[in-house]
């Protein structure tokens, strides 16, 4: 068995999916709108494969009005995920504060080195 993070995240490794789910960023869309935009690429029963992985994953929902099957963003499902990028964004993010420190240090300690060397010009002449 997945887990539910493993499931989302190989949800989202497709791009067709990941195009799909932008699509369905702007609004609820049926099956035949999803379908559209990769007419000329795939079948209609490849595209309703595509929104089944999508929606075990939990990021839509599909449901059935008359004879069409609107689909719609599970907003909630994106959480998780989210949650789990955010712990290593806040990681980089040190790392990056870290670098900066440490560049400004090499910047500061190279200028007066040039300075004391000769090296720098003086604007004024």
């Amino acid at each position: 068995m997945q887990d539910h993070l493993s499931q989302a995240f190989a949800a989202l490794a497709d791009p067709t999916r990941r195009a799909m789910l932008a699509q369905l960023s702007k609004g609820k869309a049926n099956v035949s709108d999803l379908a559209r935009p990769f007419q000329n690429e795939m079948s209609l029963p490849a595209i309703t494969k595509h929104l089944q992985v999508l929606e075990k994953a939990g990021f839509i929902t599909k449901t059935r009005e008359a004879q069409t099957r609107p689909c719609e963003l599970n907003a909630g499902a994106f959480k998780d995920v989210a949650d789990w990028m955010e712990q290593y964004r806040m990681l980089w993010e040190e790392s990056f504060d870290r670098l900066d420190a440490y560049l400004k240090t090499v910047t500061s300690t190279t200028h007066t080195r040039g300075k004391k060397n000769g090296r720098h010009k003086n604007k004024g002449k």
